[in-house]
């Protein structure tokens, strides 16, 4: 029996993953810059591979650099070991430095999804689109290509701190992304951030719940607060 356990948090991971796959990114920045956290939006041409792509999950840091090299051992063992040290719960965050080859594809998709990963945000290309697909592995990234990593690129490491953009991902921060974009939540706020973010959406429910009742949208904004 597999142990479904993630030690890089402290919360219930199967219960966070689901509670922020029921809100949505727009909620969750807007509670965000409230809190002070006004640049955790990875860039906007990291995208799923379809608008119905949504992951929630744990960061699973990946870092990599350009290559030559067309040694196997060099080239897809770093890959296996990141793979097998995948905890339920896990998305992949990588920062592939290179803009050439694909840094995802079918096998390793299934082989993340096996180990309980729940999906993948790549600054960097994907390929076997429709095999991914048609496996239902959520993958977010910014290009595809049908090159190989093999003579192009290869894993430095996993589980350290990466930045995309103007954001830094640590091990355990916490991962949500829609057809809106990518965020990333701070471990250390996570808890916090899914209690806020919950409260608004329940708010603004009430929000379009009264102007389809036919409140005025400036009363109901005052009355609740939001819009």
């Amino acid at each position: 029996m597999r142990d479904n356990s993630n030690p890089a948090v402290d919360f219930d991971v199967d219960d966070f993953c689901g509670r922020f796959a029921a809100v949505y990114t727009g909620a969750i920045s807007d509670v965000l810059d409230e809190m002070g956290y006004r640049e955790q939006s990875l860039p906007s041409n990291i995208q799923g591979l379809t608008l119905e792509h949504r992951v929630a999950g744990v960061a699973m840091p990946v870092e990599g650099e350009p290559t030559e090299s067309l040694d196997p051992e060099e080239i897809f063992i770093p890959i296996l070991k990141m793979l097998g040290d995948l905890k339920p719960g896990d998305v992949i965050v990588t920062q592939p430095h290179d803009d050439v080859s694909a840094h995802i594809g079918e096998l390793s998709s299934e082989a993340a999804k096996f180990r309980g990963a729940r999906g993948a945000v790549i600054d960097g290309g994907a390929r076997d689109i429709d095999y991914i697909l048609k496996l239902g592995f959520p993958v977010f990234c910014r290009y595809r290509t049908p090159r190989d990593v093999m003579g192009r690129w290869k894993l430095t490491k996993h589980g350290h701190t990466v930045q995309i953009g103007k954001v830094a991902i640590y091990r355990g921060d916490f991962i949500v992304g829609d057809k809106d974009g990518v965020l990333v939540i701070p471990r250390a706020i996570t808890r916090q951030v899914l209690e806020k973010t919950e409260e608004v959406v329940h708010t603004e429910n009430l929000v379009r719940k009264a102007i389809l009742q036919g409140a005025h949208p400036v009363d109901a904004y005052r009355q609740y607060g939001r819009f």
